[in-house]
This record gives structure tokens, C-alpha cells and sequence, in this order.
């Protein structure tokens, strides 16, 4: 048996899953960069492999294929970016002689915010109501409409928080939380330091910026707090089931912890018993909605009720949580978990 990976080299990504094939006994995984997939060089893995694909990373050369040329910092593109990565997509599901570990229709629903909120609505999955606009204007008005005074908007293909905005209007006054900033040229730039903008002027110029690729608007949920910060949860799940998690605590309504948000503790959530088979249960059919997919990353939030329990989005590529213990009490990481679960399907012949 033989893994493969769509990745970039060296990326932790690409290191933790060799780690975890190799420590199964297994050669180590055949690499195809995602550089070599989307320049539309020749790409092919071992006959028979069983290929996993992974994020593009934080690579220049491989933004540059994705977005055009430009400062891989930079907000915005996501509509370029989709385009091409979809393109990437259908060309490693044309590889020959391997078996896909991930669907590539239910990657690209996961990459697109607009279709996922949907695709988990659809299936009663609770998750905040939520509006498209393409413009401040559009943006001001929708909310005026139905009567919202805070939401989330987020670029309908963005990660990692960028160019999420939390904003609150309420009469002549407006509040924008993100951590985009604008840079040297006339753009904007992902910064590791959260920022506030006041000015209607500045705002609707940020949103307006946005717009073009695509915007996704969900209300605001209350979260839950501990300790004056606020938190939600990264869970992932592997064949469908929840086996590691994650909680992320900050004092700004965005907890990604590159962004300054704090892993909390889990036992926290844990400890409520009724919350937490609420949070596996809307986990577990957060994943049904992509069974072609061997692993994903739901984000969970729990309300300021602590009763209440609403899906933000789930990522394909959500399994990088380093150091993490599972929940499950097996000692596997993330990829060791998904390998284990591969093997387990092959041995019983299961597809």
C-alpha cells in the first residue's frame, strides 16, 4: 500500500502526515506539489496510491498560480483564487491509477462559504441566517431590512480570517473589527494584529474592496465567555466522526489563534455534559453533508445560553492542530487518526 499527497513540500502539513504514514509502518507518502498541479506540469503518482489532498500552504510561488502575481499578503482574490484552484482540483481527479482520500466536489463546496452555509442548511444543520450582498450600500440596507445590527461578513472564499469583518451599525454609528489593514499601495494587507475602523467612509471602502470577489453575510451569534473572553471550537472530524477538538479563546470577536486568539480549555465544554454531546452531534452532521471526505474541520460556536450550538463553517483542510490530544483517548494526532481509519477501511474492504 501506497499514500500520496497533494501539498507543497515542506509544509507542516505535508511533514505530519509522512510522519504519521511512516509510524504505521508505511513508505513514506509520494508528493505532488500543488505548484507543479496548477503551472499544468505532468503529474502522476505511484499505480494504486491512495492520494490525500492538502492545503496549497503558504507558498508564494503557488499563490502567484492562484491569485496572479502579487504580494502573497495581499486581501482579496478569492474569485481568482477559486477559479484556479478548481482548475487543480478536476486536474488531480484525472490522475490516473490512484484512489482519491477526498471528494473534490465536496472541497470546492467547502471552499465556497455561500454553497456551504447552504449545503449544511439544507440538511438542518444549525448555522447562523445569512445574506449575499455586493456592496456597503447593499450590505447597509440588507441589515437595515431585516433588522440586524451586528454580523459577519466574510469573503466567500477567504481563510483564516481574512478580510472577515465584525461589524456593528447602530444608527449613525459603525464599528468594523478585522484584521485587514491597508498597505503601502492602495490595498489591503493581512495583519496579525486586530483593528478597529469608525469612519463610514473607511468601512465602505474595505467592503467595497471585498465585494468584487464575492461576499457572505451571516448575523451575529452571541458566543459564550469564560473568563472575559470569548470562545468557539475547531472539531475535527475523521470518517465522519468527531475525534479531536479544539477550544480557542479571545478578548475580539475573532479567535484564530494566529490572530491572537488563546487555545482554552477543553474540560470547560466538556464538563457539560449536554453541551457536549450537542456540540459531537451538530459536528457529526456537519460532516454527513461531505461523506466523500476522509477528514474535516467544523467550527463550532457556543452561545452566550450555553445551551445553544450553531456550525460557522467547515474547512476541508481544518486538521492542522498541532499538539493537540484527541478526544477520543488513543493517543492519535489528527493524520495519525486518519491513516489509522484508511487502514481500518481497507482491511474490511470497505470503500
Amino acid at each position: 500500500m501506497r499514500f500520496a499527497v497533494v501539498g507543497t513540500p515542506g509544509d507542516r502539513r505535508v511533514t505530519m502526515f509522512r510522519d504519521a504514514v511512516v509510524a504505521a509502518g508505511l513508505a513514506e507518502p509520494y508528493v505532488i506539489p500543488w505548484r507543479d498541479v496548477l503551472s499544468g506540469r505532468e503529474i502522476g503518482a505511484p499505480e494504486g496510491s491512495l492520494l490525500r489532498l492538502d492545503s496549497p500552504g503558504e507558498d508564494a510561488e503557488t499563490d502567484a498560480l492562484l491569485r496572479g502575481p502579487g504580494d502573497p499578503a495581499r486581501v482579496g482574490g478569492g474569485a481568482s483564487w477559486y477559479a484556479a484552484f478548481q482548475g487543480g482540483l478536476e486536474r488531480v481527479a484525472a490522475v490516473p491509477g490512484v484512489r482519491l482520500l477526498g471528494d473534490v466536489q465536496e472541497i470546492a463546496v467547502m471552499f465556497d462559504k455561500r454553497r456551504c452555509h447552504a449545503v449544511l442548511s439544507a440538511a438542518g444543520v444549525p448555522v447562523p441566517p445569512a445574506f449575499e450582498i455586493s456592496s456597503y450600500a447593499e450590505l447597509r440596507a440588507e441589515m437595515a431590512l431585516r433588522g440586524w445590527a451586528r454580523v459577519f461578513v466574510k469573503p466567500a472564499h477567504g481563510s483564516s480570517a481574512s478580510g472577515v469583518i465584525a461589524l456593528h451599525a447602530h444608527g449613525d454609528r459603525v464599528q468594523a473589527v478585522t484584521s485587514a489593514a491597508w498597505g503601502a499601495g492602495r490595498g489591503l494587507v493581512n495583519s496579525l494584529r486586530v483593528r478597529t475602523y469608525t469612519s463610514h467612509q473607511e468601512v465602505a471602502r474595505v467592503v467595497d474592496l471585498l465585494a468584487g470577489d464575492g461576499l457572505h453575510v451571516e448575523r451575529w451569534f452571541p458566543k459564550a465567555s469564560a473568563g472575559g473572553r470569548v470562545f468557539d471550537l475547531r472539531v475535527v472530524t475523521v470518517a465522519g466522526a468527531p475525534t479531536h477538538a479544539v477550544v480557542r479563546t479571545s478578548r475580539t470577536p475573532m479567535t484564530n489563534l494566529h490572530l491572537g486568539g488563546r487555545r482554552g480549555d477543553l474540560e470547560m465544554v466538556r464538563s457539560r455534559a449536554a453541551l457536549w454531546e450537542r456540540v459531537l452531534e451538530v459536528c457529526s452532521r456537519a460532516a454527513a453533508c461531505f461523506p466523500g471526505s476522509l477528514a474535516t474541520g467544523v467550527d463550532v460556536m457556543v452561545g452566550a445560553d450555553w445551551r445553544s450550538v450553531v456550525v460557522a463553517e467547515v474547512n476541508a483542510f481544518g486538521d492542522l492542530l498541532p499538539g493537540l490530544g484527541d478526544i477520543l483517548g488513543n493517543g492519535r494526532d489528527t493524520y495519525a487518526e486518519q491513516v489509522h481509519a484508511v487502514l481500518a477501511r481497507m482491511s474490511t474492504g470497505a470503500r
